[in-house]
């Protein structure tokens, strides 16, 4: 490493002033680290029970259940989607830490509301509270531009990633097995994690956007549009944005449909289902964790990225046709390929963007994941409903042909744009 302060985003001052501040950005990474884990095992802990929940409350069938599913993801999208940018904005001009523990508290409140549902009317509820105030992601990845070199951005983003592994390893077991003592116990125990977590970062969290580094809220900058035309500045960044928006609409496919999808299929449990959401996460935390930082060094983001491309595209179709539990195995662990996917193209972008500009672009991703989560539960769980209906022709693998097709053109659009850096890779160091 070198000693250029242009080359790192946080040492500020002199020499001793810079030792500290090393100090606190580990600490900086290894709260994000924790924060985003407990989100996910939070997240994942209700994702076994929800199928068998919405069947509770409503009496349908679980094709009407993974319908009314899609309808759930899609409010916390258009809520993320419109308070995204303006969120990604306040922690720019007021910092990280404030605005990262206001969100987790929103997390907590969103569990108990749940936990106490008795009609849809109050899961809805919850959603919305949630996607209102929904920065965890956005702001934990303009945390860790802050504190990063760009040499080793993507890698640090991949830890991110990885915490989202370790948490979907816990999360989906815990809350299979609480699941089979009561539907409601994983909702009381995600709101507890939340709340020690808010407990956590009160005490624990230091600030990582010196008051120097801190810029002007604009309201102009802060609302979706404006986010999405400031993007459109910087033409590099809006088709790479693009591939990855085209990609993350059929990424989707796995929280709205898999538990729906092993519950018809194979006929599984809720702890079952549950175990199977934690190989999906030893998987990517193993990508995510350690692969990663093997294969970015080697081939450099842009092929890195491609890789995981080719890989999600094959993963994808072949879960739609695994008709055996061992086959599926085998395809859920191509599907740690896609892990590859976000940490690369996280590491181009922010590499192309001012620092004090990093709450904003992360807002802005954010925004666009958020439509692409609007778009992309709706699809999945009516295409599931569609196809898995008596009165209609058969196949519950529809949305993952669906996945497979969005991966494609995802992967066409990031390979014309990148198709001088594909030719000729650049050291790890350069974004591409």
């Amino acid at each position: 490493m070198t000693n250029e302060t242009d080359s790192a985003p946080a040492p500020v001052g002199d020499e001793a002033a810079s030792g500290e501040a090393v100090g606190g950005h580990r600490h900086a990474i290894a709260f994000v680290f924790v924060t985003v884990l407990i989100d996910m095992i939070g997240f994942g802990i209700v994702m076994p029970v929800l199928p068998s929940l919405i069947m509770d409350i409503t009496g349908e069938s679980l094709s009407a259940a993974a319908a009314y599913s899609g309808f759930l993801l899609t409010a916390y999208a258009v809520l993320q989607f419109l308070f995204a940018p303006l969120i990604g904005g306040l922690s720019d001009r007021f910092g990280r830490r404030p605005v990262l523990l206001v969100s987790l508290a929103a997390y907590a409140v969103n569990y108990l509301i749940a936990g106490f549902a008795t009609t849809l009317l109050w899961l809805l509820l919850g959603r919305i509270m949630t996607g209102l105030t929904s920065a965890t992601h956005a702001t934990a990845n303009a945390l860790i531009a802050d504190v990063s070199p760009p040499e080793t951005r993507a890698q640090n983003f991949g830890l991110i990633g990885m915490a989202f592994g370790v948490g979907f390893i816990l999360g989906p077991a815990l809350g299979g097995l609480l699941g089979e003592i009561n539907l409601r116990l994983p909702f009381f125990a995600a709101a507890a994690l939340a709340a020690i977590n808010v407990v956590y970062g009160a005490l624990m969290l230091p600030e990582t956007l010196p008051r120097e580094r801190r810029r002007a809220f604009d309201w102009r900058r802060a609302n979706p549009l404006g986010a999405l035309l400031r993007l459109a500045s910087f033409p590099a960044l809006a088709v790479l944005a693009l591939a990855s928006f085209v990609y993350n609409i059929g990424h989707h496919v796995y929280p709205s449909i898999w538990a729906f999808f092993t519950l018809e299929r194979f006929a599984w449990s809720n702890f079952q289902v549950g175990l199977s959401l934690a190989c999906v996460g030893i998987v990517m935390a193993v990508v995510q964790g350690g692969v990663i930082r093997l294969v970015i060094p080697r081939l450099g983001l842009a092929r890195t990225a491609l890789v995981g491309f080719v890989g999600s595209a094959l993963a994808f179709t072949g879960h739609a046709f695994a008709y055996t539990v061992p086959l599926l195995g085998f395809w859920l662990l191509v599907s740690g390929f896609t892990g590859l996917i976000g940490p690369a193209l996280q590491g181009i972008m922010s590499n192309q963007v001012p620092q004090n500009e990093q709450g904003e672009l992360q807002g802005v991703l954010a925004s666009l994941s958020s439509i692409g989560a609007i778009i992309g539960p709706l699809l999945m769980t009516q295409l599931f409903a569609r196809y898995t209906d008596s009165d209609g022709l058969y196949f519950a693998g529809a949305p993952f042909l669906a996945a497979t097709v969005l991966t494609l053109i995802a992967m066409v659009i990031f390979v014309w744009r990148m198709r001088r850096e594909l030719r000729n890779p650049a050291p790890a160091s350069g974004s591409g």
